[in-house]
């Protein structure tokens, strides 16, 4: 008997990987997307939405139900990432404008709404700054009883791309990460660690781009797309990045994963953002002289099967 697919809700900041993460959740035919909400990061919320409705036109899924969210993190000013996705945070690929509107509910609502409706537990794929999933969290903390996981891209264990320690979405909101370790449901880390990793080849880049196909050319201009890089060179292209966290759903054993605790350093400085993940095999002296403090446990994601995933959204967007 066929396993019936997993209800899905994606919150999106829809850059180039977003837009790449939603190409795959509309056609894998293991994930029922319910809804989508969006959320400032990438570029502002206007463009996110912009963007989100436009891929989902392009991908053939008009009524997948868009939401607007909150326009700048729960502290902090909104900072984008459009000097890495574009001024229109999508590679400034001229696409064009969606022909409709997102539903008149805000994000928080329509993630409330589409949680407890779902007759089976929704897994939450967010790929974005949390904004949106902290006030949900603290609005209808009841919605937990009816999420089955979380699997979020964020943090890094090793290095980040924000600052020196710390991972784009968790930087852009620091405190909304923190709430969403807190959620009470079981959460995976899909972080830089992993994300960085799986990258198309280039062969298959340009069967994309040549494709007959609107949103294959799409995919396969999206990860054409090159990060300008500080140091002069740009980044490689064909990474998946966010759409690596949606593979991960599809496809779990693709992912080696290590259950340890997480929490979010919140002080200001140079360590605003990281996520700290204790890897260490045994308690040190923190914990010996009383001074060290519980993080939520989490999957955290340690190894990527890299041609399996590049294999998997190949044969998923293409098929």
């Amino acid at each position: 008997m066929t396993a019936q697919p997993i209800p899905v809700i994606m919150d999106v900041d829809t850059g180039v990987d977003d837009a790449l993460a939603l190409l795959f959740a509309v056609r894998h035919p293991a994930i029922d997307l319910r809804a989508v909400s969006c959320v400032a990061g990438n570029t502002d919320v206007d463009g996110v939405v912009r963007n989100t409705l436009t891929v989902l036109e392009l991908a053939g899924a008009p009524d997948i139900p868009v939401a607007r969210g909150a326009e700048r993190p729960l502290i902090e000013p909104a900072r984008s990432a459009q000097h890495v996705h574009g001024v229109d945070g999508m590679g400034d690929l001229g696409l064009p404008a969606p022909t409709r509107t997102p539903v008149e509910l805000d994000a928080v609502s329509l993630l409330r709404r589409e949680i407890l409706a779902s007759p089976r537990k929704v897994t939450l794929i967010p790929t974005a700054p949390f904004t949106n999933i902290a006030l949900l969290l603290r609005t209808y903390p009841e919605v937990t009883a009816n999420i089955e996981r979380i699997v979020f891209m964020g943090g890094a264990v090793e290095i980040g791309n924000a600052t020196p320690v710390s991972e784009f979405n968790v930087w852009h909101d620091p405190e909304a990460a923190a709430i969403l370790l807190t959620a009470g449901v079981p959460l995976t880390m899909y972080g830089l660690d992993v994300f960085r990793q799986v990258l198309v080849p280039e062969d298959d880049i340009a069967r994309l781009r040549a494709s007959g196909n609107p949103a294959l050319r799409l995919a396969g201009d999206l990860l054409a797309h090159r990060d300008p890089d500080t140091s002069g060179d740009p980044s490689p292209t064909g990474c998946l990045g966010d759409a690596g966290a949606v593979c991960a759903v599809a496809d779990p054993e693709g992912l080696t994963t290590a259950l340890l605790p997480v929490e979010v350093s919140l002080a200001p400085g140079p360590t605003r953002g990281q996520t700290v993940v204790d890897r260490r095999p045994r308690p040190g002296e923190a914990e010996v002289h009383g001074l060290s403090r519980e993080g939520a446990l989490v999957d955290v994601a340690l190894e990527v099967d890299v041609e399996r995933y590049v294999k998997l959204y190949l044969e998923t967007v293409e098929g």
